[in-house]
């Protein structure tokens, strides 16, 4: 099987989670390396699938951490921008049911400073899928160069978009302005039941799904923890349980399901233009995948999707 490469813009960000400290009056925090598009593309690689990171990697120790990370990860860092400004740090607390809390610490940080000059010196004639979202498509002074460079790729790559609303950096009315522009630009649109509450509060998954479909992306996907997903391939829909697991924490699990459902789709040659050979039994089969990756994403502790020796027989025949 010979998989066509991804590539994924966008950050990566320090998650921060509290630690047993020696003493009552301090706060150890063990830091590692995530972020949406960063789990993505780390997930994407260990699945197989040629990853390549468009990122602004800082020199700082979080940024050290980052490039070692990605890299072990077989994450190709060959057109990442070496960035003065500090990396973006994110502090997270996890409730009973392992959801993170964050709060974030972004100000002038390197991952928003991209320019079109940075973004004109990628070559993407090897691509088969662009992948984007989170803070990078919101988030001043970088986010219209990354429109403009969606928008440059659409012709040759197949778009996939996951807005990953962060409403404590970007008001959710910023995301709400932009988002019929990017489903214009995007064959794929996958997000959470949460950030369809903060984009359209009180709207059905299905009603969501037709505004974006009328919009111009072809297949949305709405995951949704427990309940799995709901697909939409141009109105035609299908619901896809989620896979049992014990629940270590959530952290990454959308990320990983995102990388599940692009990989599969990558590896049955269904990723390099506007999805038009795609049926609803694709992406059925890819979705059931991406729940299996997510569901390993969230058996272990922080943003570390499974690579895919660890998926077992079962989940990866299909790919065969």
């Amino acid at each position: 099987m010979s998989l066509r490469q991804i590539t994924v813009l966008g950050e990566c960000v320090a998650d921060a989670f509290a630690a047993p400290a020696s003493t009552s009056n301090e706060l150890a925090l063990r830091v590692l390396p995530g972020g949406g598009p960063a789990n993505t593309a780390v997930s994407l690689a260990r699945l197989g699938t040629p990853a390549r990171f468009l990122a602004r990697l800082s020199g700082d120790v979080f940024g050290r951490l980052f490039r070692a990370h990605l890299e072990a990860s077989g994450v190709d860092l060959s057109d990442a921008v070496p960035a003065a400004e500090p990396s973006t740090l994110a502090v997270a607390e996890l409730d009973a049911m392992g959801q993170a809390v964050f709060s974030f610490h972004a100000q002038n940080t390197a991952d928003w400073q991209w320019t079109a000059e940075e973004l004109d010196r990628v070559d993407l004639s090897g691509t088969a899928c662009l992948h984007t979202g989170s803070l990078a498509l919101v988030r001043e002074p970088g986010a219209a160069a990354v429109e403009d460079f969606l928008a440059s790729a659409a012709p040759h790559a197949t778009i996939s978009i996951d807005p990953n609303v962060r409403p404590l950096l970007v008001h959710p009315d910023v995301y709400r302005a932009r988002l019929a522009h990017w489903c214009a630009l995007a064959d794929v649109l996958r997000l959470s039941e949460d950030d369809l509450e903060l984009l359209l509060p009180g709207t059905p998954p299905e009603q969501a799904c037709d505004l974006w479909h009328a919009a111009g992306a072809r297949l949305v996907v709405i995951t949704r923890g427990a309940d799995g997903a709901l697909a939409s391939l141009d109105g035609d829909r299908v619901q896809v349980p989620a896979v049992a697991t014990t629940v270590a924490d959530t952290v990454g699990a959308g990320d990983s399901f995102t990388a599940g459902l692009l990989h599969h789709l990558g590896a049955r040659g269904l990723l390099g233009g506007r999805l038009t050979g795609l049926r609803l039994d694709d992406v059925t089969r890819a979705c059931r995948f991406a729940a299996r990756v997510a569901a390993l994403t969230c058996s272990v502790a922080g943003p570390n999707p499974p690579w895919r020796s660890q998926l077992g027989r079962s989940a990866t025949a299909d790919l065969v």
